[in-house]
Parts: C-alpha cells; structure tokens; sequence
C-alpha cells in the first residue's frame, strides 16, 4: 500500500546540499517521492491495429528532482506525459492499464470533476505547441488568469496583478499591454513563455515540460530554464522535462530516462548515462551530439528507422537496429527493464547490451 505524502504545511524535507556546477543552481533534490507511474499503458486504435504508444512504463520522481524524458520523435515521450495528466483524447485513445501515484492517491481512478482541481494545481503541463495549447478567441489575461482564478480562487484585481506577475516571470516585456493582446499578435516565443506562465501560475506539485523551449532563441532559453529551475528550487515542484536536446539534459536534470518504442530502455544518474551509458541506443542518442572540443568528422547514426507502434517486432523492438552480433531466437525475447548497477536501469537483452553476461544473472532470460 502507498503512504499517503505529508502536505506541505505540515512537512518541509530538507533538500539535500549539491554543488552549483552548471550555474543552474544546487541539487534540490528531497527525499519525499511526490509522483509514481507504475506500469502505464495506453494504446490507439487505428485501422492499421492497436498503437501500443506507451507500453508499461514505470518511474517515481521525487519532491525538488528533474527527470528527462528522452528519445527520437514517435518514441511516446508526449503520450506518457498526456496519460498522466489524463488528456488523452478517447476514442480513439485509451488508458489501458497501470497507475499514477500523485501525493499519495492513483489519479487514474479519480473522477474526472476531481481531476479538473488536480491538474494545473497539482500537476501541470507546458505544452510543445503554443498555438494548440492557446484558445485563439481568449486574450491572454483570460487563458492564464482561468487557471489561477480556478486554482487560487480570486477575481477582478487580484487575478489580474496575479496573471501580469506571471507573466514577467516569463520574461514576458510590457507585460500589462501584453496581457491584454491574443495569441496571433505575439510572436512564437513569446507564445511559448505564455504556456509556461499558465503551468507555472499556480505553484504545482509537479511540472511536465514537454519541450518547452524549442520556440526560443538561445539568449530566452538560458533564461527561461533558469527560471524553471528558480520555481523548482522555492517551491520544491518536481519536473518532467522532454527533451532532445543532450545539452539541456546536462544542465537541467538530475536522471535521464531514454525511451524508445513506448518502452524506457535506461534510466540512471545524468552522469552515470553520459559517462557509462549501456543500451547501444543511448550509446548512439549520445554520440550523434557533436563535442565542441573535438574535431569531428561525419557523425554517427542509427541505422533503419523506429519500428512502427502497430506492428512491433515480437521480442527487442530494438534488435533491427542494433550494431551488435547476435542469435535471431535472442531477437524474439522480450527484455525486462533490470537494475544492473546501483540506481541504473537497462533493458537487458543480448540484441543491445555489450556487456550482457555481465549482467544476465540478475533476470530470467532465454
């Protein structure tokens, strides 16, 4: 049975101390764990077949952590990210299994009346796309000023002090005349830090970024992350941030998680994955990353293409592409995600680990 968590009035963990080597700030990490996934699945039904698009995966983030979320685009980064916050649209989308475990109670099961108090107060999400995520017809004061007049309870000019501080947060200029344009008359960034100042307004428990900063420029981007870590660091609110950028990773995370085919093939320490990373496909994922302090030539690359989600292969969804030698029977065993070292998680198969006798001891396989 899961421990209901403490509120946060009446336990405050002490952050564990960290040095600040990347200028984002120090480790804020705490020992509470505030959101748990536990073999989560969610599948499509499409003329083609049953898009199993996230297909049992299981982390626990902890109060003040950044886990990243990484992996080629189709991997089901996204759809994992929507299931917990229930926006997955149905039909022909559907939650087939597992549980999300948010301050102690399975948001799966909560009625949907309840999950419209929990999610922007408890749990947000900064969507990769601003124009899809804004409501063309709304001025921004209405589409940031409804979740905090939802989630704060108040009004008239309260809410709007409420919604301008938001958005300077963002880094938004002339924020009181921004406030009262629509989308169409911001540009694309600006659009984006707007999302952000919807998913940060309330203070959640829990922040999922799904690739906040793509329609940044570099200067906004440093900024903004810095922001995030900012909120994080006073609040104590643990993200999920999907990204492909390795460079972002090094900075903002604590772990990595690298999914691939709806499944997490590894997950460990952003230090353990970049210095001794396992999978053959994070081995790749990491080396496709130029160093600028080498001269490189032609980057590596993986080659085929992800497997298409409806028609899987049998055992390793990874085996096609795998640069290593092995038996085609070890290609149709399904791998189990194991702990292979202290806190760093592979999924073991013959197909795309090196060092598999290494660790074939600690699974059933074959």
């Amino acid at each position: 049975m899961v421990k209901k968590a403490a509120s946060k009035t009446t336990k405050k963990p002490t952050a564990k101390k960290g040095l600040d080597t990347d200028r984002f700030g120090p480790s804020t990490i705490r020992d509470e764990v505030v959101l748990e996934v536990k073999n989560l699945q969610t599948n499509f039904t499409t003329k083609w077949g049953t898009v199993k698009a996230c297909d049992g995966i299981s982390y626990s983030v902890k109060r003040g952590e950044t886990l990243g979320i990484v992996g080629e685009s189709g991997s089901g980064k996204s759809v994992t990210a929507l299931s917990i916050m229930r926006l997955i649209q149905s039909p022909p989308g559907e939650i087939a299994g597992g549980e999300v475990i948010l301050n102690g109670r399975d948001i799966l099961q909560i009625s949907e009346s309840q999950m419209t108090s929990v999610r922007g107060g408890e749990i947000s999400m900064i969507l990769q796309d601003p124009m899809q995520a804004l409501n063309p017809v709304f001025d921004i004061n209405d589409q940031v000023g409804e979740a905090i007049g939802i989630h704060q309870k108040v009004r008239g000019k309260t809410r709007w002090e409420k919604v301008v501080d938001a958005l300077r947060k963002v880094r938004i200029p002339a924020a009181e005349t921004r406030a009262k344009d629509y989308p169409h008359q911001l540009s694309g960034g600006m659009r984006q830090r707007v999302v952000g100042a919807i998913g940060i307004s309330s203070n959640p428990d829990v922040i999922i970024a799904d690739e906040p900063t793509t329609s940044l420029d570099v200067t906004i981007q440093a900024a903004y992350l810095r922001l995030l870590k900012q909120i994080q660091s006073e609040t104590g609110a643990a993200i999920i941030f999907i990204t492909h950028d390795f460079g972002i990773v090094a900075k903002m995370c604590d772990r990595v998680a690298v999914m691939y085919a709806g499944r997490i093939v590894e997950m460990a320490d952003v230090r353990e994955i970049f210095n001794n990373p396992l999978h053959e496909y994070t081995k790749a994922l990491i080396g496709s990353v130029p160093k600028l302090e080498e001269k490189t030539g032609r980057l590596p690359q993986i080659d085929g293409q992800p497997p298409l989600l409806y028609d899987l292969p049998q055992g390793d969804s990874f085996a096609p592409r795998s640069p290593l030698k092995y038996d085609e029977k070890d290609a149709l065993i399904r791998p189990e995600l194991i702990e292979a070292k202290p806190n760093h998680f592979v999924q073991l198969s013959r197909c795309s680990v090196k060092d598999f006798d290494k660790y074939k001891d600690k699974v059933s396989y074959g």
